[in-house]
């Protein structure tokens, strides 16, 4: 078995793929206007319209709605790409901070409110 992507359900696939290629630096396969995946190494982050949750079963998802997963991304420096990003961040729910297994991260929302960490873990 391989993991291969987290899919986000939103109303508005086109903002929120946007917001995502900004904040990886990838262009994203924009498949269908209800469809796009952004192919990061060790996964793709899949983003897809409404219409699209009629395919797996009526009511199985909904669009930002989401308070239990936080999607991660590896990061060379967290806080360079804070400093990247500072200015198109919407809400930022953590600078910057070293957490207590060394982790340097940082924790926004995404437009549908979705968590986001980047993070740089410690040299060894």
């Amino acid at each position: 078995m391989n993991f291969a992507s987290v899919r986000i359900i939103t109303a508005q696939v086109s903002r929120l793929t946007d917001f995502y290629e900004l904040v990886t630096g990838v262009a994203a396969r924009r498949h269908t206007p209800d469809f796009a995946e952004i192919p990061v190494p060790g996964a793709t982050l899949a983003i897809g319209g409404t219409a699209t949750v009629e395919l797996f079963g009526a009511g199985s998802a909904e669009p930002a709605a989401n308070r239990s997963a936080i999607v991660e991304f590896r990061v060379d420096d967290v806080d360079a790409e804070f400093a990247r990003l500072r200015d198109v961040l919407g809400e930022v729910v953590q600078e910057p901070a070293t957490m207590p297994w060394g982790n340097r991260s940082l924790l926004f929302r995404d437009p549908d409110g979705t968590l986001v960490n980047l993070f740089t873990p410690p040299v060894r």
